[in-house]
């Protein structure tokens, strides 16, 4: 009798994937056409993609031209200082004029006056002194001599130009502004800073504004004024602003016939960064906010914006290579009343303070938080691995298993929650920190009890879906109403940092790349495995317009990311592994969008192009080194002093162990539902490339790790739990380990 060999069942999408390919003679040869046309509509995906991102947002209205420009600012002055009655000259301006609030960063991590005033001369980031500053910031007291009577020289000033090009990473030149101007005269020691060409000649200077001033202001084409210092607060500082408004007044009564006026808070006088006063007032400058291409949003203006600002009212080009900011436009919409503008529930300044101790908090919080939740499922993933022998430990209670999973859920949906809290004005409450949280965990509540009791929660990657799909469409909703809950909010980024000020910031990112490759994961599987590459990518494809649209997200580098990212889920949606010619159609595709993006950017006008442009930019000429060190400078700060750092961490050592421990089960779920490994392996590569290339370092994986961490366990402790479903068989149960044989009298045998 011939010997029975066993035979081999064929592997998943092995041998008999390929013998349900072949055609046998004369039949019909649709399936073949079949075939192409996914890959035909991953092409028009693509194509539409980027059909998308050619489009360019409309022009902002620039201000009229002027034969004068006068800038009166003072160090410290903050809109909450401006009262009709107290201060009626600068209300009068911001009535006027046109008004937003001004972020003074500079190349100091702390802007003291003198550095507010070197970055308004210079046009880039600058710094006075590059030691550390603690408690209150020094006076502004540059070292003057006057041999001429006229001018000045300040003696200081080369080596202020040496520190500034040698040791920080800007290629700052003080006094580009003053050296673009045929003449420049200064008020005030502050003034003189701004004032002082790049060899330490001021044109003409004063001390103090004479009694009038008119002949002084007409006799060159731009004036500074130093106000004076606002600092302290309660009696004093009120003095103080009445001191600059009535100096105030004294220019303005002076100012020579078609002369601009530029009002500026231009620096801190402490620790504590803040949002200033910004006013720009002249023909072509009356209402509506201030905005720049530097920043995308309409009431926000930089530092560095206000040099390109006087050079373009005058009908001067801006030195090539030397200013890093960008001419200010206006954008209507402003309430005419300066209270209700920008007082009030409406103080930027007032939400972004709020928004930095409540941030540091809550991240702090949720890190710690999931840190204790990793820990205490993994007893419940033990448990939940069935054993094969009677020893085995018993499973866990389904109430417990029902906690954990509830748990894992809010866990995911924290951040949404807290992207969507800031439609609550916690900012204005007394206890900013209780309220948010309040807020946040109501929303948790609730987005967890939504997806509790949908009918399709018992399918296994039901939980998984639901909180990706929500996470993406938080962030997406908030995108196409102008990123209004990102700006100043806890899960957003805050205009004092002077990093981001419209679109997409980097914990938006990471929770929106990891909702999206996710949900497309858990949909893919609903399809055959030839069409799950075209869901990937299209919704790949979704995420590159949203990230990367300047009307949307305005993040290139984070779209190319994402288009990395994007690749890697596709070809990884099918099973497998990630082979040689997998990655390299991915890096080719990658190429391809990278190379697009660039080709669009470039060809706009060098003032509207984005980071990927300014980079390539500056990479053509040979200038691109001092961008790369702020980078690696911005990336090694970010990792340390950045609590999502920590998430990132805790969320891939779990991830880790979930898929390489025997009680993991995440290997199995990738097995079950390779889609959704294609997910996470898309995940993982955009959020790290977008982290690296943005300067957050982990800052937009901790994000995403955050979102995408809980659920992934949730959806491995369901697998585990259903591993060894099957239907019993008369006279088993399930026991500790595992089934258990009984007898006919329903004693259990005894298993030797």
């Amino acid at each position: 009798m011939p010997s029975r060999v066993p035979s081999r069942v064929p592997e998943k999408h092995g041998l008999l994937d390929r013998l349900r390919r072949v055609r046998p003679p004369g039949t019909p040869r649709g399936p073949v056409v079949a075939a192409w046309v996914p890959y035909l509509l991953v092409v028009l995906v693509a194509a539409a993609s980027l059909a998308v991102l050619a489009l360019r947002p409309a022009e902002r209205q620039r201000g009229g031209d002027a034969d004068y420009v006068v800038i009166a600012a003072a160090a410290g002055l903050r809109w909450e200082d401006l009262d009709p009655k107290r201060t009626p000259a600068l209300w009068q301006e911001a009535t006027r004029g046109s008004a937003g609030w001004l972020s003074v960063r500079s190349a100091h991590s702390v802007t003291c006056p003198s550095d507010g005033w070197l970055t308004l001369g210079a046009g880039n980031y600058a710094a006075w002194d590059t030691r550390s500053v603690t408690g209150r910031c020094p006076a502004a007291e540059p070292r003057l001599t006057q041999p001429d009577g006229r001018g000045a020289n300040l003696t200081d000033q080369p080596t202020v130009v040496r520190n500034n090009q040698d040791r920080l990473p800007y290629g700052t030149t003080p006094g580009a502004l003053a050296e673009s101007v045929r003449c420049s005269v200064a008020v005030g020691p502050g003034a003189a800073i701004a004032a002082a060409r790049p060899f330490g000649r001021v044109d003409r200077y004063v001390a103090e504004l004479p009694a009038d001033p008119a002949e002084m202001l007409a006799d060159c084409v731009l004036s500074i004024v130093d106000l004076g210092t606002i600092e302290g607060d309660g009696a004093a500082r009120r003095t103080q602003v009445e001191a600059a408004d009535r100096t105030l007044a004294k220019v303005l009564a002076a100012r020579p016939e078609r002369s601009l006026m530029l009002i500026a808070g231009l620096a801190d006088t402490d620790t504590t960064s803040r949002l200033h006063v910004a006013i720009v007032e002249g023909p072509g400058w009356e209402g509506g906010w201030l905005t720049s291409a530097g920043t995308g949003r309409e009431g926000y203006l930089q530092l560095v914006d206000l040099a390109p600002t006087v050079l373009s009212a005058l009908g001067k080009p801006a030195p090539e290579k030397l200013f890093a900011g960008y001419t200010a436009g206006v954008t209507p919409g402003r309430p005419s009343d300066p209270a209700e503008a920008m007082q009030g529930r409406q103080d930027a300044d007032r939400r972004a303070i709020a928004q930095r101790g409540v941030a540091e908090i809550f991240f702090t919080v949720l890190a710690v938080l999931q840190l204790v939740l990793f820990i205490a499922v993994i007893p419940v993933l033990v448990r939940a691995r069935r054993h094969a022998g009677p020893l085995g430990p018993p499973l866990p209670p389904r109430r417990l298993v029902e906690l954990a999973e509830l748990a894992l859920i809010a866990a995911g949906l924290a951040i949404p929650a807290a992207l969507l809290a800031d439609v609550v004005p916690w900012w204005s409450s007394a206890h900013p920190a209780w309220m948010f949280g309040s807020a946040t965990a109501v929303l948790m509540a609730a987005g967890t009890l939504l997806i509790r009791f949908a009918p399709r929660y018992q399918r296994t990657l039901w939980p998984m879906a639901a909180v990706a799909a929500i996470s993406a469409l938080a962030v997406a909703v908030d995108l196409a109403t102008g990123a209004r809950l990102q700006l100043n909010g806890v899960a957003g980024y805050s205009a004092i940092h002077g990093v981001r000020y419209a679109g997409l910031g980097s914990v938006g990112l990471g929770v929106f790349v990891a909702g999206l490759f996710l949900l497309g994961g858990s949909l893919a599987q609903w399809v055959t495995r030839r069409w799950r590459p075209l869901v990937m990518v299209t919704f790949g494809g979704l995420g590159v317009v949203m990230v990367g649209s300047s009307h949307l997200g305005a993040d290139p580098v984070g779209a190319i990311a994402v288009t990395a990212g994007a690749c890697v889920a596709a070809v990884m949606s099918t099973g497998g592994w990630l082979t040689f010619p997998r990655f390299a159609w991915s890096a080719l595709t990658g190429v391809v969008v990278t190379i697009t993006f660039a080709v669009l950017d470039l060809r706009r006008a060098p003032l509207e192009q984005g980071t990927l442009g300014r980079f390539l930019t500056a990479l053509g000429d040979g200038t691109a080194g001092p961008a790369m060190q702020r980078a690696a400078a911005a990336n090694g700060q970010a990792l340390l002093d950045n609590p999502l750092t920590l998430l990132a961490l805790c969320g891939a050592v779990m991830l880790v162990f979930c898929q390489f421990s025997p009680w993991g089960g995440l290997n199995r779920v990738y097995g079950l539902h390779p889609a959704v490994r294609g997910g996470v392996a898309g995940t993982v590569v955009a959020t790290l490339i977008a982290g690296v290339l943005g300067g957050t370092a982990l800052g937009v994986a901790g994000a995403a790790a955050a979102t995408a961490a809980p659920i992934a366990v949730l959806t491995a402790l369901r697998v585990l739990l259903h591993a060894a479903d099957r239907t019993p068989a008369p006279g088993e149960t399930d026991g500790p380990g595992g089934p258990l044989l009984r007898k006919s009298d329903g004693d259990p045998l005894t298993v030797p």
